[in-house]
């Protein structure tokens, strides 16, 4: 009989995980179990992941990170794995504030759904998400070029844009609209001379040369997003038009900061996001969500998390958020 209930209680340890996932969520160690997606692996996503990551742990939780690689297929796979897994919840970037949603619609049936870095306004399945206001972070950057070419170009300028329609078009819109609104309220005469899909910083460089080498005109370059940024500066640089051809652009990192301190007078100003807060609060609203707290205040609703404009004409400005950002990194 000793023999039988050893056996007995040693598939009770065994079978008591399975339950516990069947119950209430995946659990690991004791640990119920959460997802955060990504769709690049950036400074940016990796700031994103760390909030959810954070949020996470300070709640007991554990959690996975993903990433999609800008493919939608992907994405409908990875999230169904989890469905499959038995996640509490999800805290996901998605590619598409359209497509993207039937795969997680149906996903919310079977776990908690939050989203980050996207707007959308026909979810009502979410418990909430947190992004940016892409507009007023084009407007942001679109100032300091206003400046720009009213006081150093007598309002007048030929203008490139490097943007990612083909990725994320409604996003890449409001931010490449946002730039162009502002910069034409102050001068009017401007133009835009290129206007290509460039959002990875290799294929940035590459466009943005052969823009330049086509139109000895461009005075202006603005890059809709991080890697546009970062290729359009080095695509300047390659072609020795320091202090001749000014680039503006989105999001923040060590690359931008760089370039802004750097003396060939290249890049001019970059609006950042706050990626940080947006996964940390996505994951938050997430956890309190699936612990059956009242999300009513958030649910299918998307909050802004406010951006920050870094100059190369206030260095302190620069030297505060690197500071901040590196503060971020070491938690």
């Amino acid at each position: 009989m000793g023999k039988k209930r050893l056996i007995y209680s040693v598939l009770i340890l065994l079978i008591m995980p399975a339950i516990a996932v069947m119950a209430g969520g995946a659990q690991v160690s004791g640990e119920t179990v959460v997802a955060g997606v990504v769709f690049q692996e950036d400074q940016f996503f990796r700031l994103l992941s760390l909030g959810y990551q954070d949020a996470a742990r300070e709640a007991g939780y554990r959690c996975l990170i993903g990433n999609t690689a800008n493919d939608q297929t992907k994405e409908a796979e990875l999230v169904n794995t989890y469905v499959a897994q038995k996640v509490a919840g999800l805290a996901i970037a998605p590619l598409n504030a359209v497509t993207s949603l039937p795969v997680l619609q149906r996903a919310s049936s079977s776990m908690k759904i939050a989203i980050t870095n996207t707007t959308t306004s026909n979810a009502p399945f979410i418990v909430g998400g947190y992004t940016s206001d892409n507009k007023d972070l084009g407007a942001a950057s679109g100032e300091a070029a206003a400046e720009l070419i009213k006081n150093k170009l007598g309002g007048r300028a030929k203008i490139a844009i490097l943007q990612y329609r083909s990725q994320l078009p409604e996003q890449s819109a409001e931010r490449v609209n946002g730039f162009l609104e502002t910069v034409r309220k102050v001068n009017p005469n401007v133009e835009v001379v290129a206007d290509q899909d460039a959002w990875l910083h290799d294929r940035a460089v590459q466009v943005a040369g052969e823009i330049l080498n086509a139109n000895k005109e461009i005075n202006i370059i603005f890059g809709a997003n991080d890697g546009g940024t970062i290729g359009a500066v080095m695509a300047v640089k390659n072609a020795g038009l320091g202090g001749k051809c000014f680039v503006f652009g989105i999001d923040t990192g060590d690359q931008q900061l760089a370039m802004l301190r750097d003396r060939d007078n290249i890049l001019q100003a970059v609006a950042g996001q706050d990626p940080y807060s947006q996964g940390y609060n996505a994951m938050k609203i997430l956890i309190e969500a699936i612990q059956g707290k009242d999300y009513s205040a958030t649910r299918g609703r998307t909050i802004v998390v406010p951006g920050v404009l870094v100059s190369r004409s206030d260095p302190e400005g620069i030297d505060a958020f690197e500071k901040e950002l590196r503060e971020k990194f070491s938690r």
